[in-house]
């Protein structure tokens, strides 16, 4: 059985989460679409709020 590939929307959300835990800048944002480029802004900033609360990937 093949698995399904995740919706864009979501993995793009995952991968700001990544950017922002990491601690790189929302400027590297690399979706241009408004859709997309907000659910990796959305995980961004969801991942930032976490690092300020001691959440960390080490």
């Amino acid at each position: 059985m093949k698995r399904q590939k995740r919706d864009k929307l979501t993995r793009a959300h995952a991968k700001g989460y990544q950017a922002g835990i990491s601690g790189r800048s929302k400027e590297n944002c690399p979706f241009q679409s408004f859709d997309t480029r907000s659910q990796w802004l959305g995980g961004w900033r969801e991942a930032v709020g976490d690092r300020q609360i001691g959440l960390s990937v080490r």
